[in-house]
């Protein structure tokens, strides 16, 4: 199955905390804003991953665009750049590149369970990894249930 595009919001009371503290969330490098507020990145091509029904997956894929989350004059800072699927031995993971001038990924949420629709998109869980801890927001500790991850 291949997908064109990958919608999640990271976490919603993260977003609204964000905002209620007059913070800011910048989209760039393509990804979009859905409307239910989630944030769109549109597939690489290239890329080899296979989700089967049961949750079993192979191979990995990398999606376009970056989200920026910015509150307390700068003290609060998270940027997500260039989300990946990627699976290996312990499962699903969500990658990202990890900082600005590093070009290695970091694994941010654990993924699974795999729902599949009639159309054949798929939702899929995320908690948030010890690294995602660090790289989104240091107060969800590792294994907080993140937004979903919609596929299709």
């Amino acid at each position: 199955m291949s997908f064109n595009k990958l919608t999640w919001g990271v976490k919603a009371s993260f977003r609204g905390y964000v905002e209620a503290a007059e913070g800011s969330i910048t989209l760039s490098d393509g990804a979009t804003h859905a409307e239910d507020g989630t944030f769109v990145f549109m597939a690489q091509p290239g890329g080899d991953l296979s989700i089967a029904a049961d949750g079993s997956a192979t191979g990995a894929m990398r999606f376009n665009g970056t989200v920026t989350f910015e509150a307390h004059g700068g003290m609060l800072k998270s940027t997500l750049t260039e989300l990946g699927l990627e699976a290996g031995d312990d499962g699903l993971v969500l990658t990202v590149l990890d900082g600005p001038m590093n070009k290695s990924r970091c694994a941010v949420a654990e993924l699974g369970p795999v729902e599949v629709s009639a159309a054949g998109g798929m939702t899929i869980a995320s908690k948030i990894t010890i690294d995602g801890m660090y790289q989104i927001a240091d107060n969800y500790p590792p294994g907080t249930e993140l937004d979903p991850i919609f596929l299709d």
